[in-house]
């Protein structure tokens, strides 16, 4: 095995001195997180770890009578003993006391400080924690020069890749709680890495296929083939970054010195994303992945030791001269930037003023207005009072017309009992004639001289019958002109107390007709006795006279029915009318009562438009005014906007690092060596070199510069919108 070169040793013995060159020798974007970008970081693609990158740091050591600046060294710097002692026998070529020194200083507290303090344990797990740390950052250059140089797709057997899985295994060993159980202590890192499952669904494949795997058997397998899945999708870095997000829940399987719960954790991830580059092809074999813990093999770090002495104090003297003309340049640069910056902050500000100046201005008019639109409301809530009063005694004046037209419907009720009343007299008084008459009818049928009399008297009856004919057919012509002269109310009850006189002389005529029938009767008892001895001579001979008139009189009695029934459907069309008449006088009041509500209610509409045009002009002059107040409001605001982006260009977006995105924003195209990676100058952001175009003069650059579609887009908008 070959002597390692002193830069490596370096890095190794002393960490705070390589972290202090390396943060000296970053770009800026790494060390203060700004838009701002050095142009010695664009001259190397981000795939590649170069010189100046944060995977290998530049070790230039500080001049003998000043320094830079003071180191800030944090507590982890120390380089550990052990890791000394390991490197040493590296180079003197003793391998087995390399290995197991370096063994033993990986191990966790529990182990091996069994009998030290809590300050030795902590100060050992402080070692621990720096010496993982450089040993990470060596794997993962050395994995990524290898890759470079094979084409950056590896296999299972490929050495480095090997000795990063046994490095990332020890890191995720670090400082993790043993677990007690009936079979005996546990100590397995796939714990914490299933929790990756809950926080992140995207995981669940990983951990499922895991699972289902039937050749492991333990644990530490489990985890080593989840970590080759990890490996494999490019997102060990994000699954990773999630656990560390959520310290609460690692803190159940790791002590509170332990790696992954300090801040080297998220340093570990941020080197983890530059594997997202490699493709690897990894063979899931049970009996490799549950074997026992590997061994780091420093023969992949260690170098042949070549002359390292005058000129290479030369060249480092070189180094830190041109660091430091490097800074005094970058002071230069900055400070004319915030000359920049403050003349633009300056105008900015007087800006701000005028436009506070005319947002106070704004407010008093938008004041006045309310005042304005507050009066006009009362005007509103005066008029409807008055109007709720009108309605309120033109309700007044239609109950006291009802309460008229309901006394005047009583009356007219009264009459119409009465005369009803008279017609059912009238009806009994018919019904007792009748019967008379059918008595009549039955002491004829014995006696011829009565059956003469009964002839006579049914050519009297058809005279009668005619008679009657001929009343119903006048009482039929009143009926025609009472609905004829349905309008004018006391000329029909006129008729109709004519018509009720009519019926009593009609009445007296029968009473006369019977009185002079009891005459005619009693001529015919004195006739009688003379005529009983012709009558049994003539009873065979009027035997058929007589079934001749019963037939008669049973056609009599039938049109008699007939005739009633008329004159049942004619009351009753009587009574129709009346009821019509009744209805149609209700709806000509009503109608007079809601003509007479409808002239008042023109006249108040009149009088409402009349207002209502006044309020409609008063509003459309607020409403102009309020027009012009928006538009001067929208220009303000325009101005505030672009105000806000010349800040926001000034202060700088995100910068988005090349290390990070793998595909274009836009299109989602994967960037490769023919498709590069273009910055958008005004959003921060990576595009491939179609989407990303087109040039435009922004504020915060003095010629136009390359932008993105969208920027572009937007820039525009904003500009023909200022324009206008």
């Amino acid at each position: 095995m070959g002597s390692a070169p002193k830069s490596l040793l370096r890095s190794l013995l002393h960490p705070a001195l390589c972290q202090r060159r390396s943060s000296f020798h970053r770009p800026r974007a790494f060390r203060r997180g700004g838009t701002l970008r050095l142009r010695a970081a664009r001259r190397s693609p981000p795939s590649a770890p170069g010189p100046h990158s944060p995977l290998s740091p530049r070790l230039v050591p500080p001049r003998p009578h000043r320094r830079p600046w003071p180191p800030r060294r944090p507590p982890a710097s120390r380089p550990s003993p052990g890791l000394c002692a390991c490197v040493r026998g590296a180079l003197s070529g003793d391998n087995g006391p390399l290995l197991r020194r370096l063994q033993s200083g990986l191990t966790s507290p529990g182990e091996d400080g069994r009998g030290a303090g809590p300050r030795a344990s902590k100060c050992q797990m402080m070692e621990e924690r720096a010496n993982l740390m450089h040993m990470m950052k060596l794997s993962i250059k050395v994995l990524l020069q290898s890759a470079l140089s094979l084409g950056r797709s590896l296999d299972a057997e490929h050495a480095p890749l090997q000795q990063f899985f046994v490095v990332m295994e020890h890191c995720l060993k670090h400082g993790l709680k043993v677990k007690k159980s009936f079979i005996g202590q546990n100590k397995s890192f796939f714990g914490p890495l299933e929790l990756v499952e809950k926080l992140c669904p995207e995981a669940s494949d990983i951990a499922t296929s895991v699972r289902n795997l039937p050749e492991l058997k333990t644990a530490v397998g489990r985890g080593r083939a989840w970590l080759y899945l990890a490996l494999m999708q490019k997102k060990l870095a994000d699954y990773l970054k999630v656990l560390i997000d959520n310290k609460h829940l690692l803190s159940e399987f790791y002590e509170p010195e332990a790696l992954m719960m300090e801040e080297e954790g998220m340093v570990i991830v941020g080197l983890l994303v530059g594997l997202n580059v490699l493709d690897a092809n990894l063979c899931l074999k049970g009996e490799d992945l549950d074997s026992q813990v590997g061994v780091i093999d420093f023969s992949l770090y260690l170098k042949d030791v070549q002359d390292l002495d005058g000129g290479k104090e030369h060249e480092r003297i070189t180094d830190v001269l041109d660091q430091k003309n490097y800074v005094e340049e970058l002071n230069r640069h900055l400070s004319c930037t915030v000359g920049d910056l403050q003349t633009k902050i300056d105008g900015l500000e007087k800006t701000n003023s005028k436009l506070q100046e005319e947002l106070s201005a704004a407010t008093d008019r938008i004041c006045s207005l309310q005042e304005e639109q507050q009066q006009l409301k009362e005007q509103n809530e005066l008029i409807r009072e008055r109007s709720e009063k009108s309605v309120e005694i033109t309700k007044q004046d239609t109950k006291v017309e009802l309460d008229t037209y309901k006394q005047t419907r009583q009356g007219l009720d009264e009459m119409y009992s009465d005369v009803w009343k008279q017609l059912k007299e009238e009806k009994k008084v018919r019904l007792e004639l009748e019967k008379e008459l059918e008595l009549q009818i039955g002491m004829k049928t014995e006696m011829e001289i009565a059956m003469k009399l009964l002839e006579k008297d049914t050519h009297e009856k058809q005279d009668t019958l005619v008679a009657l004919r001929q009343q119903l057919e006048e009482v039929k012509a009143i009926n025609l002109q009472m609905f004829h002269k349905a309008q004018n109310a006391e000329s029909s009850l006129q008729q109709k107390n004519e018509a009720i006189t009519s019926f009593e002389g009609k009445t007296n005529q029968v009473m006369s007709s019977m009185k002079q029938m009891e005459e005619r009767l009693q001529h015919s008892e004195q006739a009688r006795q003379g005529a009983e001895e012709r009558s049994h001579k003539l009873q065979q001979e009027l035997g058929g006279r007589i079934s001749a008139l019963q037939r008669q009189l049973s056609q009599l009695h039938e049109q008699c029915s007939s005739l009633e029934k008329e004159l049942k459907s004619e009351k009753e069309h009587r009574q129709a009318l009346q009821r019509e008449l009744q209805h149609e006088r209700d709806t000509s009041s009503l109608l007079r009562t809601e003509l007479q509500q409808v002239e008042g209610l023109k006249k108040e509409l009149r009088e409402l438009q009349d207002e209502k045009a006044e309020l409609q002009k008063i509003c459309e002059e607020q409403e102009q005014a309020l027009q012009e107040m928006g538009l001067h409001l929208s220009q303000s605001k325009l101005k505030m906007e672009d105000i806000k982006e010349v800040n926001q260009a000034l202060k700088g977006h995100a910068w988005l690092k090349d290390d990070e995105a793998t595909h274009c924003r836009q299109c989602e195209k994967e960037f490769s060596i023919s498709r590069r990676k273009h910055h958008c100058r005004n959003c921060g952001h990576i595009f491939c070199n179609t989407c990303s175009s087109n040039e435009l003069a922004l504020p915060s650059y003095p010629k136009p510069v390359r932008v993105c579609d969208g920027c572009h887009t937007l820039l525009l908008q904003r500009c023909s919108s200022t324009a206008s």
